[in-house]
């Protein structure tokens, strides 16, 4: 265990229930200390998404400093603090330091031959990598949308990308997002090959918890252990990690072939928590910095387009110097960037392949990268919205909709509240106007009431237009937000401009793993109709109705 920080006897009297800051002077690194009576809790003073300070003065806005603690402590459970109290009642906060799981039986590296190992971009996050005599994909999207409508893919995949997927003898699938979890793509790919052997982490969500309702009949998924070794062969063997920050739900992955170790962190915000492996022979990571909708589709108050635009050049920065010190420290002998979705693409994407042996032996040679064929279409520049969209379409017309009694029956099938936020929802067109006949209701999660006006209490306010093909399909099928938010199909506005964590985190990851039940939800107002209306003694007009 290694010593963060020391409170003497004097500090630990003094401190108040709630929360108190502290710095080790002589590592300059912060900590916040949580009191709750005779309970320490503990975490680092970092905001998981700039690495900034929480300050003091966050404490008077209404308590609202506490819920982001309570998150930040959460959200990084993979770095364990332990609060100890010494012999005179002095205070020691202490960092576990379990041995690295993937030093377990090590394996030295052997020497390989020039095209036995073979790392191809196909889309994306989707790499194809040969291993000797194996196959292993991941994250394989390849057709169709990601995130309802909201996302398409950039790159044109190779033709035989199904033969390919095919012929793998494993897929890695790192978490539930639609870009990494394709549904369109494994629906054909369980068309050819159903019982293809598919490996996730063992999150708290689980990734595949959608797959029922999906449709898509695979039959071999594999839910792995964290920090295992799992044994493809006598050479091959990989081992799942969870994230820091998102360990409910994100993954990376280590992949190990005659000792010679390839690391890729996908979309993970602190893989594993920081600690990863130091000097392996190929390091892959994205390169967009973590999927959300902010700041773009946040209008009102500061977020003007020019203030945007900034925020984006500026954070664009951040993860370059974030990736640039990821490499410093690590020390992969070769490191592989990988686009995600912006629109702008960095010029090394596009369907190209590896040698890892010609790579390590002399990065200068010219057959180490594998150029796709002359004339190979890179760029797409059509793509099939139709089905799609035509999926998204019916649920507008959807006979749910026609009570406005859902809204009820959705969010208490949502189950958040207790919680001081008022939120308005309005439905809206592609442009984000009010749709015509549209529901536009406020939604005041400490009752999970539906008041007409706001409450004249004091109360955070949000404002969500969302596209009501979009909105609809969600509600409809109990999914998650983040085909609205993730997906650009939201424009939101916020008073005060604060990040309400609980809310947001509920419904992007924690909603119920079953959909509403709307078959019974319609029942009740069937029949009743069917009552009234075989109870009449004359025909009625019920056009208006």
């Amino acid at each position: 265990a290694e010593i963060l920080l020391c409170l003497s006897p004097v500090e630990v009297a003094n401190l108040k229930e709630g929360i108190s800051f502290f710095r080790n002077k002589s590592t300059g690194k912060d900590y916040i200390l949580y009191k709750n009576k005779c309970h320490l809790r503990a975490c680092k003073n970092m905001c998981k998404h700039q690495g900034g300070l929480f300050i003091k003065d966050i404490e008077d806005l209404d308590g609202r400093y506490q819920q982001s603690f309570v998150f930040s402590l959460a959200s990084l459970l993979a770095i364990r603090f332990v609060v100890e109290m010494d012999e005179n009642n002095g205070l020691l906060l202490l960092e576990l330091n379990p041995p690295n799981p993937w030093d377990s039986e090590p394996r030295s590296p052997e020497d390989l031959t020039f095209g036995e190992v073979q790392v191809t971009y196909l889309t994306h996050a989707c790499m194809d990598l040969k291993l000797g005599d194996k196959r292993m994909v991941f994250d394989p999207w390849l057709m169709g949308p990601a995130f309802a409508r909201g996302w398409w893919l950039l790159h044109e995949p190779p033709s035989d990308w199904l033969e390919r997927l095919c012929q793998a003898d494993l897929v890695y699938v790192s978490h539930m997002h639609s870009d990494h979890l394709s549904y369109p793509t494994l629906e054909k790919l369980a068309g050819k090959r159903p019982d293809i052997p598919i490996y996730v982490g063992n999150t708290e969500r689980p990734v595949f918890w959608n797959l029922k309702q999906s449709g898509v009949k695979l039959t071999n998924i594999n839910v792995v252990p964290f920090g295992i070794w799992q044994q493809v062969d006598k050479n091959l063997r990989f081992m799942i990690l969870m994230d820091g920050v998102h360990p409910e739900m994100d993954t990376c992955i280590i992949v190990e072939y005659k000792g010679h170790k390839i690391l890729n962190t996908v979309d993970c915000t602190r893989p594993n928590g920081g600690r990863l492996p130091e000097k392996v022979d190929l390091m892959m990571s994205d390169f967009a910095g973590g999927a959300s909708g902010f700041p773009m589709t946040f209008n009102g108050g500061k977020f003007t387009e020019e203030w945007k635009a900034q925020f984006i050049k500026t954070e664009r920065k951040k993860l370059l110097n974030y990736k640039a010190r990821l490499v410093k420290d690590l020390q992969p002998r070769i490191y592989c960037p990988f686009a995600g979705y912006f629109v702008e693409s960095h010029p090394s994407d596009k369907y190209a392949t590896l040698d890892l042996a010609r790579m390590l032996k002399d990065p200068t040679d010219s057959k180490g990268i594998i150029e796709p064929p002359q004339g190979t279409k890179i760029y797409k520049d059509s793509w099939d919205f139709e089905p799609y969209l035509k999926v998204l379409n019916a649920a507008v017309e959807d006979e749910i909709f026609l009570h406005s009694s859902w809204i009820k029956e959705y969010f208490t099938w949502a189950g958040f509240k207790d919680y001081n936020l008022v939120v308005r929802m309005i439905e809206t067109d592609d442009d984000f106007s009010p749709f015509p006949g549209g529901y536009d209701y406020l939604v005041d999660f400490l009752d999970l009431s539906f008041p007409k006006e706001r409450p004249r209490r004091e109360h955070p306010y949000e404002e969500i237009r969302s596209r009501v093909d979009v909105i609809r399909h969600v509600v409809k099928n109990g999914l998650l937000w983040d085909d609205l938010y993730i997906g650009f199909q939201t424009r939101l506005q916020r008073d005060p401009d604060i990040y309400h964590h609980l809310f947001w985190n509920h419904f992007q990851i924690k909603l119920p793993l079953t959909p509403p039940n709307w078959r019974s939800f319609l029942m009740p107002i069937s029949s009743h109709c069917i009552v009234v209306i075989h109870s009449l003694s004359s025909p009625v007009d019920l056009s208006g109705h």
